[in-house]
């Protein structure tokens, strides 16, 4: 058993070493006064400085976070519409079509998605740019919120629902004072799941860009095939940074909402 153990832990670390190693190893290079990721010559904040002057690179930093947040908030809101719509589909077969139809644009390889896209937008006549990448966006982050928050609506009881509407509450009350204050840790899971996908996505976002509107993905590809440059690894070190932020965050938000439901139970 102890050696199971061992064995088990040695597995994580390395595991984790795997994932992470390429990570640190571009972050640790983005301090390289060599400009190169062969030698590490010397200490310096240049390729910061140098990034944070190019305002092309800052306008598209700015674009990715306002998808991402416009698309995280609109899928929010139909991923727990759509999620109350499949948990109270009167027929069980509704339900199921449903269910599968959601998943299948989770499984669905995201070259298939962008292509899909790019024919639909060209023959409805949606110039591809802002508003078709942000369609895209809406598209793939709903069935990510509704596996996030269907969970928790199977979870909740339906005795606090009738309860709810035996002491006179309305079905808004119900929907709004019961039920969304329930799954406010699923709707966050969803947000943030919304949020990270679209912040990193670019299989689906290559195929749907255009008319001089990128994304940070995009980009970086771009500046990649032009040679590595460590201005990138100073953009991922960032990126990560702030991804890490957004982890930390919703950590901190979903132990929030849990302790005054625990505090309840207690009582």
């Amino acid at each position: 058993m102890k050696k199971n153990s061992i064995l088990s832990k040695v597995y994580l670390v390395l595991i984790f070493f795997i994932l992470y190693a390429p990570i640190f190893y571009l972050i640790f290079y983005s301090f390289n006064s060599g400009g190169t990721m062969y030698q590490f010559e010397g200490f310096t904040l240049n390729w910061y400085r140098e990034l944070f002057q190019d305002t092309r690179l800052l306008t598209i930093v700015l674009n990715t976070v306002i998808i991402a947040l416009l698309s995280a908030t609109v899928s929010t809101i139909l991923g727990v519409a759509g999620a109350l719509a499949i948990l109270y589909a009167r027929k069980r077969r509704v339900k199921n079509t449903l269910l599968s139809l959601n998943n299948v644009l989770i499984v669905s390889p995201d070259v298939i998605i962008g292509a899909s896209f790019l024919i639909l937008f060209t023959m409805i006549g949606i110039k591809l740019g802002f508003i078709s990448v942000l369609l895209a966006h809406i598209a793939f982050s709903v069935p990510i919120v509704v596996l996030m928050v269907l969970p928790k609506l199977e979870e909740m009881s339906e005795s606090m629902i009738y309860a709810a509407l035996d002491l006179g509450a309305s079905r808004f009350d119900v929907l709004t004072k019961v039920i969304l204050p329930y799954i406010t840790p699923g709707i966050f899971a969803g947000f943030f799941m919304a949020l990270t996908y679209s912040l990193d996505d670019f299989a689906v976002t290559f195929f749907v860009t255009g008319n001089g509107f990128t994304t940070l993905s995009v980009e970086i590809y771009s500046l990649a095939r032009r040679g590595v440059s460590l201005n990138i690894n100073a953009l991922s070190a960032l990126l990560f940074v702030f991804t890490m932020l957004l982890v930390v965050g919703y950590y901190f938000i979903t132990k929030k909402s849990e302790k005054p439901r625990g505090m309840g139970v207690r009582q």
